[in-house]
C-alpha cells in the first residue's frame, strides 16, 4: 500500500484482530483492555467476526445485499448515477445490510427502523459481488482527526484570509474555555478521579456548548453502553440473527435531543447527570444504575485516543498550555485540531463551497485505501451496528441494483432494475440532510461588480 495512505490505517478498526493499536502513552486501560471487557459484555460475541451476520458476511467473500433509502430517485435516474454522501462514512453511499431468504430480503434492524421512520423516500437494494473476502476492517469516525488536519493544510489556498484566520481562532477559542475539563479528561484517562460524579457530569454537559466534538463522544459511549449491556427482549431476538440493537441507538439520540428529527445533529447531546440517568431509565430501566460509572471511564478514554493519536503521552500534555495558539495546539494535539477545525469549516457561510474541495479530497483518498485494502463496504465502527456504505469506487466488484417495495411482513422485494453507474464522487452539498438544514439558500450574494463595469453596462449598444 502506498506510504501516502498510511494516515487512513489507524483511523479503521479490524475486527477480525485479537488486539488493537495501543493508544497514547500513560491511559490507565488500553484500547486492548477495553476490547477484552467489551467482549464479555452480554452482547460482545456480536463483536467478533463469526457472531456478526454483517461481519460474516463481508469476509466470506459471498454476494453482498444493502439496502438505501433516497429522496432523490428522479435525479438518480436522469444522471444514471450512484453518488456518494459525506458522513461518518467519508465517501461511501451509506446504506443498512439485508439477508437473501426465501421469502425475500430481510433488512437488518437498523434499515427496518429506515423503512419505519423515512415516509415519501424510495427504496434502493444493492447486490455486490466482490471478487474475494474483505477483512472485517470498518472506519472509525472519531479517529479522523489527522485527516481533517491534513486536508486542510494541503486545501488551505481555497479559503480566504479571512476564513482561515477564523477556522484557527475558533478552535483555540474552544480549547481555551474548555482546557481545565480537557486537563480533566487526560487525567481521569489515566486513572486519576478528579471531582464528584455529579460535578464531572454537570461540566462535561456545560462543556459541549463551547466543544461540540465532546457532543459525539459522549453519544457515542453510551450508544456503546447500551448495544453492548442490553438484555431486552428485542435485543435478545437481534443477537439472535447476528445483529446489533441500532434501534437503541435511535431511542438514545431521539430521546436526548428535540430537534433530532431535523438533523442529526450529536453537538446538542449534552444530558447532566441527572438527565442522564433518567435517560438511560427510560430506555432500559436496567441499565441506569451503571450508565454513569461506565461513562466516567470510558468517554475520558476515547478522547484521549480521538484527540492525541497513538503516539503520544497523556501525561505530557496540557490544555491550558496548548491554548496559546493554533499551532502550539497542532503540535500538541493535532487530531483534536483536526476535528475542531472541521467542525467550524461546516458553519462557514461558503461551505457549499469549500465542500467539494475538502470533502472530496477525503473522499477520494480513502476510496484509495479502501481498493487496496479490498473493501468493497466500508462501515461505521465505532461498532458494527449496522452502518455500512458502498464504495463507489471500488473496480473488483459486479453492483446491480433494483427499486424495492416492503411488503407487510418487513421484507424487502425487488420490482425494477436500474441501469446506474457507480460513480466515486460526492453528492452536492445541499441534497445532504446538511445541507437541506444549514444552506436551503445561496451562501453569498452575487457582487455588484466595480463601477467601471456597471458604466460599461448601462447603455445599450448602437444597432
Amino acid at each position: 500500500m502506498p506510504a501516502a495512505l498510511d494516515a487512513w490505517e489507524p483511523v479503521h478498526t479490524d475486527f477480525g484482530a485479537r488486539a488493537q493499536a495501543p493508544g497514547p502513552a500513560a491511559l490507565a486501560q488500553s484500547p486492548t483492555d477495553w476490547l477484552v471487557e467489551h467482549h464479555d459484555a452480554p452482547n460482545g460475541h456480536l463483536l467478533h467476526v463469526s457472531g456478526n451476520t454483517m461481519l460474516t458476511t463481508l469476509t466470506s467473500g459471498r454476494p453482498i445485499h444493502l439496502m438505501h433509502t433516497t429522496l432523490a430517485l428522479d435525479a438518480i435516474r436522469a444522471t444514471g448515477e450512484l453518488q456518494g454522501a459525506a458522513g461518518c462514512l467519508v465517501g461511501a453511499l451509506y446504506c443498512a445490510p439485508v439477508v437473501a431468504t426465501a421469502d425475500g430480503l430481510r433488512p437488518h434492524n437498523l434499515g427496518a427502523y429506515l423503512l419505519e421512520t423515512k415516509p415519501g423516500t424510495t427504496t434502493l437494494v444493492l447486490e455486490v459481488r466482490p471478487e474475494r473476502p474483505a477483512p472485517a476492517k470498518g472506519l472509525n469516525y472519531l479517529r479522523l482527526g489527522g485527516i481533517h488536519l491534513a486536508a486542510y493544510r494541503k486545501h488551505r489556498s481555497f479559503l480566504t484570509a479571512a476564513e482561515d484566520h477564523h477556522l484557527q481562532q475558533a478552535a483555540v477559542r474552544r480549547v481555551r474555555e474548555t482546557a481545565g475539563f480537557l486537563d480533566l479528561l487526560l487525567a481521569e484517562a489515566r486513572g486519576a478521579r478528579t471531582v464528584p460524579q455529579h460535578a464531572f457530569f454537570d461540566q462535561l454537559a456545560a462543556a459541549i456548548e463551547h466543544f461540540p466534538f465532546l457532543g459525539y463522544l459522549y453519544f457515542e459511549v453510551l450508544s456503546e453502553y447500551l448495544l453492548l449491556y442490553s438484555t431486552s427482549a428485542a435485543t435478545r431476538a437481534y443477537a439472535a440473527v447476528g445483529e446489533m440493537n441500532n434501534r437503541l441507538n435511535k431511542q438514545l439520540a431521539f430521546a436526548a435531543v428535540t430537534t433530532m428529527g431535523r438533523l442529526f445533529d450529536l453537538a446538542l447531546f449534552n444530558p447532566d447527570h441527572t438527565q442522564l440517568t433518567q435517560l438511560i431509565g427510560t430506555i432500559e430501566p436496567g441499565l441506569a444504575a451503571g450508565a454513569s460509572d461506565y461513562t466516567r471511564r470510558r468517554l475520558p478514554h476515547l478522547f484521549a485516543v480521538a484527540a492525541l493519536g497513538d503516539d503520544a503521552d497523556t501525561s505530557a500534555v496540557s490544555f491550558s498550555e496548548a491554548a496559546a495558539d493554533f499551532d502550539l495546539l497542532t503540535a500538541t494535539a493535532p487530531h483534536l485540531a483536526g476535528q475542531l477545525v472541521f467542525r467550524e469549516m461546516r458553519t462557514l457561510p461558503r461551505y457549499p463551497a469549500l465542500f467539494p474541495v475538502f470533502e472530496q479530497a477525503k473522499a477520494t483518498s480513502v476510496y484509495d485505501y479502501w481498493n487496496h485494502q479490498e473493501i468493497a463496504a466500508p462501515f461505521n465502527a465505532v461498532l458494527p451496528k449496522g452502518e455500512i456504505g458502498f464504495n463507489l469506487a471500488f473496480p473488483r466488484a459486479a453492483c446491480a441494483v433494483w427499486q424495492a417495495e416492503a411488503c407487510e411482513r418487513g421484507l424487502l422485494h425487488p420490482t425494477e432494475q436500474l441501469d446506474l453507474l457507480p460513480v466515486p464522487r460526492l453528492a452536492d452539498l445541499r441534497g445532504t440532510a446538511l445541507g437541506r438544514a444549514a444552506f436551503p439558500t445561496p451562501a453569498a450574494t452575487p457582487s455588484t461588480g466595480s463601477p467601471a463595469m456597471k458604466a460599461l453596462a448601462a447603455p445599450a449598444c448602437a444597432a
